[in-house]
């Protein structure tokens, strides 16, 4: 009988693709400009690459598999290359953040700190309404999101984001073979 990956071996390359790919937007949108990372237009776009690639290589290793594949595997096998492409995406905007350009946390920051005024006003809230601590306290905790600690929590968090992610994945990947039903 024929050997084939688990989903955690397989999952490894795709997984790295994925991070590699996930730097070269993130830095290309860096270069042409810095404040398209605060953007929701840019994480939409990579939310896009992202799910496409992963549907690729899902189908992949599902063709890899014989055509089918379980819930389970096909779970396993997104959240594993969600996790790897997550790290190595944490790790490059570490880089960016703390080595490349120092002041791009706080060009970040502001930016996020006035797209959530702006959406405060498109809601009928403004910012002359909020106490100026509360709006001082606002802009330190945008800011905190660009730390190193910041990128970390973030990254904690996220896991849990990659898991939904993953139980999508893994119901649009699954193929049950209905030969074996009786």
């Amino acid at each position: 009988m024929e050997e084939h990956q688990s989903p955690f071996q397989a999952a490894i390359k795709p997984g790295v693709t994925m991070g590699l790919v996930s730097l070269a937007v993130t830095f290309i949108a860096y270069f042409i400009d810095s404040t398209l990372l605060a953007s929701g237009w840019f994480a939409l776009v990579a939310l896009v690459i992202f799910f496409g690639l992963i549907i690729y290589f899902g189908r992949e290793y599902r063709t890899e598999l014989g055509g089918y594949m379980s819930f389970g595997t096909a779970f396993n096998f997104s959240f594993i290359a969600i996790i790897i492409s997550g790290l190595i995406g944490l790790i490059g905007q570490i880089l960016l953040f703390q080595v490349v350009d120092p002041e791009l946390p706080g060009v970040l920051a502001d930016k996020s700190f006035q797209t959530t005024i702006e959406m405060m006003e498109k809601f009928g809230a403004s910012a002359d309404s909020l106490p100026p601590d509360q709006l001082e306290q606002m802009k330190q905790d945008t800011m905190s999101n660009f730390t190193l600690v910041g990128q970390l929590k973030g990254f904690g968090i996220g896991i849990i984001f990659y898991a939904i992610i993953a139980l999508i994945l893994g119901a649009i990947l699954k193929k049950k073979d209905k030969s074996l039903e009786f």
